[in-house]
């Protein structure tokens, strides 16, 4: 089977940003019991006293905030994810063409350096700020069918230029450390699980493109990896995100502070908080994200000809 031409940097740059903006529409409710159910500080019970699922947060905050409540911080995210995507899925292929020796052949493991690289990358240019605007919406425990309960954060816009009115630029890039490392290990672990079986797939059934339903199986797989290797680091990072700093401290300061912090009053039982919803949310998130990607990318690269035509043309 003839390898396939790979993919220009527009093409990654519209896939990728398609691909993320159908993945933020259809998974952040989950992403906003995640969110809940780390920075509680107890395991949230309901009225008999006993544990809440996921499912059970979700309702809580349907019940006492509004459906819309599941969408808090959305703004920011749509915001976010559409370059986050484009920049995760070209740099993915830039760093990708680097990787190769003199007589052209790829390194071995490079989809896993290519896609930690990735991983950093999308980190420090847009997760990070994103985070911190979205965790400050969703921790704000305000009903969105009320209109005179008004939340401290109205928006993404309002939150963001909030935060750094009252505690500088830098806060929107608090936690970027451990972003970083969370990015990076999540992408690691997430392209080369995803083009491992889609090559295997490709061979096995001899085609060149696979059914959108292979591409979002195989990429519910692959995001799977990632929380259950590092919900600690997401954990960690959402609890420096979530509150300011007033003592100033260092980013290695705080981070054994709220480490410690959780250990002591929490329980080591407590850096695995919500990686179901997190599970629930990242792995069909991929499976979205690639099914996407790939079904744009496909029909860009089928009618490249036409457009450079009708370019032509004008």
């Amino acid at each position: 089977m003839a390898a396939r031409e790979k993919k220009s940097p527009l093409t990654n740059l519209i896939a990728g940003g398609s691909a993320g903006f159908m993945e933020a529409l259809i998974c952040h409710p989950l992403d906003t019991i995640k969110v809940r159910m780390q920075l509680a500080k107890n395991i949230p019970r309901n009225a008999a006293g006993a544990n809440l699922s996921f499912v059970g947060v979700g309702l809580k905050i349907v019940q006492k905030e509004s459906p819309l409540a599941l969408y808090k911080g959305l703004g920011a995210v749509t915001a976010g994810i559409v370059p986050k995507m484009a920049i995760r899925f070209t740099t993915f292929q830039f760093y990708k063409d680097l990787m190769i020796d003199k007589n052209g052949t790829p390194w071995k493991l490079n989809n896993l350096w290519a896609g930690l690289l990735a991983g950093v990358t999308e980190a420090v240019l847009v997760v990070t700020p994103m985070d911190v605007v979205k965790i400050r919406l969703q921790a704000q425990r305000h009903s969105m069918a009320d209109p005179l309960d008004i939340p401290k954060y109205r928006n993404a816009a309002h939150c963001a230029y909030t935060v750094v009115r009252e505690e500088g630029f830098g806060a929107l890039y608090r936690g970027v450390g451990l972003t970083s490392l969370r990015q990076a290990s999540n992408q690691a672990a997430n392209f080369p699980t995803y083009h491992f079986l889609k090559g295997y797939l490709q061979r096995k059934q001899d085609i060149k493109e696979l059914p959108g339903y292979q591409s979002a199986i195989i990429g519910c797989i692959s995001g799977a990896m990632g929380p259950l290797v590092n919900n600690p680091i997401d954990i960690v990072k959402t609890r420096i995100q979530k509150t300011p700093n007033p003592e100033g401290l260092g980013g290695w300061a705080r981070f054994k502070e709220v480490n410690g912090a959780i250990l002591k009053n929490e329980g080591w039982r407590a850096f695995y908080k919500g990686v179901t919803p997190r599970v629930l949310r990242v792995a069909p998130g991929q499976a979205v994200t690639f099914a996407v990607y790939e079904r744009v990318s496909s029909w860009l690269d089928t009618n490249s000809d036409t457009f450079k035509l009708t370019a032509a043309a004008k």
